[in-house]
């Protein structure tokens, strides 16, 4: 979480990728409560998302209005596309596949 807040500071994008959608529910809320006082836009993409909040958080995302996401294997489709991403966090990095690490 604090390099995440460092990547930020230093106007980059940070990502955090993991293995189910209660982990990625658990990582959004606590990063939003943990950087609920600075300016930090922590956003999810998962199964729990409609389409529209999907497609819109890809959007901000690119536009590098996104500082902080959070996601499932969805963060690994060829669709996401960063500002500046400055930090890739992988959660329980035995649970992805040689395939998914390799990308």
């Amino acid at each position: 979480m604090r390099a995440a807040f460092i990547a930020v500071n230093n106007n980059k994008q940070a990502a955090i990728l993991v293995p189910t959608t209660i982990l990625a529910e658990q990582h959004l809320n606590t990063f939003r409560e943990r950087f609920a006082d600075y300016p930090v836009r922590v956003e999810m993409l998962s199964r729990f998302r409609s389409k529209a909040e999907h497609d819109q958080v890809i959007k901000d995302l690119s536009k590098g209005l996104v500082d902080v996401i959070v996601g499932t294997h969805r963060l690994l489709q060829k669709d996401i596309k960063f500002k500046d991403l400055g930090l890739l966090v992988v959660d329980e990095e035995q649970r992805f596949g040689v395939s998914h690490k390799e990308e």
